[in-house]
């Protein structure tokens, strides 16, 4: 055996610092094959033959040295990220090498360039040549000191500012939102309040509904009250974090009492730490029982102020405007009571309502303003959309210059639609709008990045694994590729097929790659129907070739070709033995004409098509001449008889005759066809038995198309 004298070992341990005599990441060792140890954590030896494996080359390699063949001992390879611009502390981290070791391997792939620890590689080839000569691959992902950088960003975004100094702090009015169970009256105690209105009934304004709308009192006092009805509006916001509600009026039929619904908006405004103020509605009802309601909510944990608790009740009837006076007042001490204040200078903090687009006048957003004061020309920013505030209107439609604190406005000037319950902030100009929408956008990708890559990996991985399974079973079965013949399913094979007397297909396949034809293979594998086999005579790369057709001859088979080369003489060749030779460049082109010489092969389908049928009533004896016939009268029971159709006789629903008639007659007189509820009569040829009672059917047999149940995915 030839004796080899020249080993590479690649530095994988620190540990093993003392092998290493070169500064390169290989190094050549002077001893025989024979005595090599191999360290535990190397456990490959692979002989180089082929350019997949990369050698490192020395300069001055003495003649002596290149005539020993060379033995690469390498781990494992393992796949490691990269990015453009990776500086040369990156690429060390990367791939688990000294920095000093990749300065050395990059000083030999480019020596005209001094490198160190902080150089920026700017070439993605010297980062991929130095990764292999590590041993490992390379998957370019992207930069992940920019990620981690945008991750960790702050100062992108524009923030709340800090609690404002009660020194600047004024009275606000009170923002109300109306919760309850289904059908207590949320929706008429809204419309009431919003006609006693005292601006609207003494300038005759005109109500338009934008998600929320002030009510003026007489004493001087307003009240904003939330356009939203339910609880589910109220819960949607809050869980965006946008608490906006100040008291909630809990509205409970006196006729129905504590509902499901009305326990679940308690349990709201106890979450959300507001305070409640019961509104008992239909008390003008006959069946209203308000100590019934009374006690319900005690059962619910709400004690009224009549049993001893800090919660205000007022009967109402929102229908008939009862006690809304009442009610507005109540709202009033629980807002004196809470103190709610607002701060109306420095930048606009607002939450949004709801949000729609108008086909007049653009995108639109109703918002509650909780802190500064809203003016025309602000720029807005909510979630990821912004706006220059063009205009401003209330819930009277008239135009508005401000709105402070408790006040809500529709808005007018959005570039994208906010998110109802999304913070809107205020920023210096339109730039820097612009800058927090982007960041925030930058961001969204990033979390949805971070979110998605765990799920994105352990899907790939399973995948890899179902594909590994897959493979391993074709290969078991003896489906490798260029190994002959590939029979699916044990359909079809060159011994079988000359036994095989039913419908059957044989293909030769020939295309331009392997990737190809396995592609073809596996959608010709998805086909299972019984009316017709089929199977692959042959399949392989290259140009179609005289073998191939004259396999297709043999068993009555056709020769397909993906993208490969057909040359004259094979074709003058397949004409003369009538072989079906086609060519493609389009995979579902050759998939339907499959479907096409499978229907070709199968065999036309008879369907009976039935006209009418009729029931014997009686038996009779006709003499024709010489001959004794007998002859059915029967009665037409549905559709027609014709005469020249084929008829069938069916006793206790088994078949005793299908043939023709002899005669059909009716009233003695030959016809050619029978309604429906006619009477007539049958002749039948000699030798038939016919009986009362029988069920005749009048039918013809049609040919139709085979039809082939394979339908394969994505054709």
């Amino acid at each position: 055996m030839h004796r080899l004298s020249r080993i590479i070992v690649p530095r994988v341990l620190e540990s093993e610092r003392s092998l290493l005599a070169a500064p390169y990441l290989g190094l050549w060792l002077d001893i025989q094959a024979a005595n090599v140890v191999m360290p535990d954590t190397l456990h490959k030896r692979v002989i180089h033959t082929s350019p997949r494996f990369q050698v490192a080359k020395f300069k001055n390699r003495s003649p002596s040295t290149r005539k020993f063949p060379t033995i690469l001992i390498s781990s494992k390879k393992k796949v490691v990220p990269i990015w453009k611009n990776m500086t040369v502390c990156q690429v060390a981290n990367a791939v688990g090498k000294p920095i000093r070791d990749i300065c050395d391997a990059m000083k030999m792939l480019n020596d005209r360039v001094h490198f160190k620890p902080n150089t920026v590689i700017d070439e993605d080839r010297l980062i991929r040549k130095l990764v292999s000569m590590c041993g490992y691959r390379t998957v370019i992902v992207a930069d992940q000191t920019r990620i981690t950088k945008t991750s960790k960003q702050e100062s992108g975004d524009v923030k709340k500012r800090p609690p404002p100094d009660p020194s600047v702090l004024v009275k606000r009015p009170p923002v109300v939102t109306i919760m309850g169970h289904v059908d207590h009256g949320k929706t008429t105690l809204l419309d009431s309040l919003r006609k006693s209105n005292v601006v609207d009934q003494e300038f005759g304004g005109i109500t338009q509904h934008i998600g929320a709308f002030s009510v003026k009192l007489n004493s001087g006092e307003a009240i904003t009250f939330l356009d939203t009805p339910g609880h589910a509006a109220f819960s949607a916001m809050r869980s965006r974090g946008a608490n906006v509600t100040d008291i909630v009026v809990l509205v409970v039929a006196a006729e129905d009492g504590v509902m499901e619904q009305t326990e679940e908006s308690i349990r709201y405004a106890r979450e959300a730490g507001v305070p409640i103020i019961v509104a008992i509605n239909k008390i003008d009802k006959p069946e209203a029982n308000v100590e019934r309601t009374k006690m319900g909510l005690a059962d619910c944990g709400v004690l009224l102020e009549d049993f001893g608790g800090e919660v205000q009740c007022v009967q109402i009837s929102a229908l008939k405007g009862m006690n809304l006076t009442d009610l507005q007042e109540a709202i009033i001490v629980q807002a004196e009571l809470q103190e709610i204040k607002g701060d109306p200078t420095g930048l606009v903090e607002a939450s949004v309502i709801e949000s729609k687009a108008d086909m007049g006048r653009g995108k639109l957003s109703t918002a509650l303003v909780q802190r500064g004061t809203l003016r025309k020309g602000d720029y807005l920013v909510a979630g990821t959309a912004w706006a220059k505030v063009r205009g401003m209107v209330d819930d009277s439609g008239r135009p508005v210059l401000s709105a402070s604190p408790g006040q809500a406005v529709e808005i007018l000037g959005w570039r994208d639609l906010p998110s109802a319950g999304d913070l809107i902030l205020q920023t210096e100009s339109e730039q820097s709008a612009k800058h927090v929408v982007h960041w925030r956008e930058t961001q969204a990708g990033v979390d949805l990045t971070e979110r998605d890559s765990p799920h994105i990996l352990q899907k790939a991985e399973e995948q890899k694994i179902q594909h590994r399974q897959r493979m391993n079973r074709k290969n078991a079965a003896g489906f490798r590729r260029y190994s002959g013949a590939r029979f699916m399913r044990e359909q079809l094979t060159t011994e079988s097929i000359k036994t095989y007397e039913g419908p059957h297909l044989g293909i030769v396949l020939k295309g331009d790659v392997d990737g190809s034809v396995e592609a073809i293979m596996d959608v010709l594998d998805s086909y299972k129907s019984d009316k017709c086999r089929l199977g692959i005579l042959h399949h392989g790369v290259g140009p179609i070739s005289e073998k191939d057709v004259e396999l297709a001859q043999t068993f009555n088979g056709v020769v397909m070709g993906f993208n490969v080369h057909l040359s004259t003489a094979v074709k003058k060749i397949a004409d003369s033995l009538n072989v079906n030779v086609k060519n493609y460049n389009v995979i579902y082109r050759l998939v339907e004409d499959v479907k096409r010489v499978l229907l070709s092969r199968l065999p036309m389908q008879l369907t009976e098509e039935v006209f009418g049928e009729g029931e014997v009533k009686q038996i009779f004896g006709v003499k024709d001449g010489k001959k004794a016939l007998a002859v059915a009268g029967c009665q037409c029971t549905s559709g027609m008889l014709y005469k020249n159709k084929r008829f069938k006789v069916f006793r206790k629903k088994q078949e005793v005759y299908d043939g023709t008639l002899s005669s059909l007659k009716q009233f003695k007189e030959e016809v050619d066809s029978v309604k429906k509820h006619n009477d007539c009569g049958l002749g039948f040829p000699n030798g038939v038995n016919i009986q009362p009672g029988d069920i005749i059917v009048c039918y013809e047999q049609k040919e139709t198309d085979p039809e082939l149940n394979w339908d394969p995915a994505g054709f």
